[in-house]
């Protein structure tokens, strides 16, 4: 499932009795042509047409099955990375939209037809029939406010972002290695805004060593780093470079490249930032965010990422293992005659599983008993990213209850908790007779 519409999908399905629903729909979604079957509630028949995949084509079809069933549902299942069209049909009111994973589609699709066969209709057959026989079995789309799909839209274009700028920096350290590895001697880290910096003005080590210790001392200088053994190591690196190539035709091409890729990280940095800001401004302003902002270890990245990964609808989570399950935290279980076994959920959004594990392994430095979790769980064998699925799990259950509660985290009552429940399994069991 895409991992921009969970952030706006509820765990509870609304009860939708059958008689306000006037009819059942599935898109099967393409490029150019999306294969539509309708069927009427109680009609024998099913009603099969392509609409075109544009805005005018969509709202003209959108608008045509409202009339023609004013006020009433009309129940419309979807592959659920569709966004798109999903972003659409959310338009109107009158449909109930469920969401379908694409790997369960397939899945339904090979055991009705083992030989493979896949066409447009025959797809958009299978999901008319799995919505109008299974479709308790079902999510239905619900938008949060749209604050929260701001915010965690904004997050996970932000992780886009800077992983795509992980990516500039690798190829650039690659080429500086090739070329002019003094730069890494230079500079601790290439993920500072000073680097791109340097690199815009001197992306080869003649043009470094060309400068004049003023120039260089007004850069560092212009960049708050003042200290003066610091400053002195630098500019000596500089100054006593030897070239790692003399060849022309490397050079060129090197340093053409590094200037290239200094400038792309130069601009993302300011895009990040860009989006830093706003977030922050829209974390402050949601309702829920004191909730996530008092969490340990949970900084300016994690919180508006944790704000919307639950969201703002007290009813989205019904239950903390509601939530473990989505999130993919939380394993699934395979059992087959004497055969069993835990295994990894791959089926989930990964941005938001990424979330919940980056947030319990940030947590390690800033609560104590995260620590020894963690540390009790390596003690049994566990490797590092198992030990921390583990410590995920848990957070979970604490960050859920917090949330359905509308109440900050307070560690010192959390550690209250758990020393009640550490003496109640000490105390021997009460004589009722």
């Amino acid at each position: 499932m895409d991992a921009s519409v969970p952030q706006t999908v509820t765990n509870a399905t609304p009860h939708i009795p059958d008689a306000d629903i006037a009819a059942f729909v599935a898109f099967d979604w393409s490029d150019k042509k999306h294969a539509v079957h309708m069927k009427s509630a109680g009609a024998p028949t099913v009603d099969k047409q392509q609409v075109d995949q544009t805005p005018e084509a969509l709202s003209q079809w959108c608008t045509g099955i409202v009339s023609r069933y004013p006020d009433k549902k009309i129940a419309i299942i979807i592959e659920g990375n569709r966004t798109g069209l999903i972003y659409h049909l959310m338009n109107y009111p009158a449909f109930v939209i469920y969401l379908i994973n694409p790997k369960a589609a397939a899945k339904y699709r090979e055991a009705i037809y083992p030989n493979g066969s896949k066409t447009d209709p025959i797809d958009a057959d299978l999901l008319l029939d799995f919505l109008l026989h299974h479709r308790d079995r079902l999510r239905v789309w619900i938008p949060d406010t749209v604050e929260t799909r701001i915010l965690g839209q904004l997050a996970e274009d932000r992780r886009s972002l800077v992983d795509w700028r992980t990516g500039l920096l690798n190829a650039l350290t690659a080429r500086l290695k090739q070329v002019y590895p003094q730069v890494l001697e230079i500079f601790d880290k290439l993920a500072v805004p000073m680097v791109a910096d340097f690199l815009r003005k001197w992306p080869s080590l003649e043009a470094a060593q060309k400068a004049t210790p003023v120039q260089l001392r007004q850069f560092f200088y212009g960049h708050n780093c003042r200290g003066k053994i610091l400053l002195e190591e630098r500019l000596q690196i500089i100054a006593q470079a030897t070239p790692m190539t003399h060849d022309r035709a490397i050079l060129t091409t090197a340093t053409k490249m590094i200037a290239s890729l200094a400038r792309q990280i130069q601009d993302l940095h300011k895009t990040i930032a860009s989006y830093d800001e706003q977030l922050e401004e829209l974390t402050q302003a949601h309702p829920k965010a004191p909730i996530f902002q008092s969490l340990p270890g949970a900084g300016k990245v994690l919180v508006p990422r944790l704000t919307s990964a639950l969201g703002s609808q007290s009813d989205r989570w019904l239950q903390a293992d509601d939530l473990l399950r989505f999130t993919g935290v939380a394993p699934i279980e395979i059992a087959s005659g004497k055969q069993y076994k835990v295994a990894w959920r791959w089926n989930c959004p990964r941005f938001l599983r990424q979330t919940f594990v980056e947030y319990a392994n940030s947590s390690l430095k800033f609560c104590s008993w995260a620590q020894s979790y963690y540390d009790l769980q390596k003690s049994k064998g566990k490797k590092h990213h198992q030990a921390i699925r583990a410590l995920a799990f848990k957070w979970i259950r604490i960050i859920w209850k917090l949330w359905k509660e509308n109440t900050p985290y307070v560690e010192a009552i959390y550690l209250q908790s758990l020393e009640r429940k550490r003496l109640s399994r000490s105390l021997p069991p009460t004589n009722n007779s």
